[in-house]
């Protein structure tokens, strides 16, 4: 389990535009904010994927990184229909989601089902996790990321 402090779980995965995207490559230059969502195109992730969209200017000197496992082609759909300006990583394969412990067990109507948990990590310059939001609920979530941001 990944707790505040820890240096963060380096992974290699495919953006939305197939390339990978290395988190170590951020190493010793921004900060990065690291948002797992359940799925492209469902209310809740649209809404915070349009949140941190709308508030993508206050955010310079970080890279936004959002998981889920999707395909990089549903991502890049994602992209277009909301005009996200920031990477989508396709962690189709859920080595991401397991490194940092958000596929969990889910129920949804009284059905169990493994899925994303909603989580966001902050990881500074330095590749340290300094922040964790476990089980997001997206209203407001945007403000709290920037606020814990700030306190770097």
């Amino acid at each position: 389990m990944i707790k505040e402090g820890n240096k963060a779980p380096d992974f290699s995965a495919a953006d939305q535009n197939g390339n990978k995207v290395k988190l170590s490559a951020f190493k010793g230059k921004k900060n990065v904010i690291l948002y797992f969502y359940p799925k492209d195109m469902t209310p809740g992730c649209t809404t915070e994927a349009c949140d941190f969209r709308d508030q993508f200017k206050k955010f310079k000197g970080a890279e936004i990184l959002g998981v889920s496992i999707d395909p990089p082609e549903r991502h890049q759909k994602f992209i277009d229909k909301y005009d996200l300006p920031f990477t989508l990583i396709s962690d189709v394969d859920q080595k991401v989601v397991n490194k940092y412990g958000v596929w969990q067990e889910k129920t949804l109507y009284g059905r169990k089902f493994m899925g994303i948990v909603r989580s966001t990590f902050i990881i500074d310059k330095t590749g340290v996790v300094r922040k964790i939001f476990p089980k997001v609920k997206v209203k407001g979530h945007v403000d709290e990321v920037m606020q814990a941001l700030k306190e770097l």
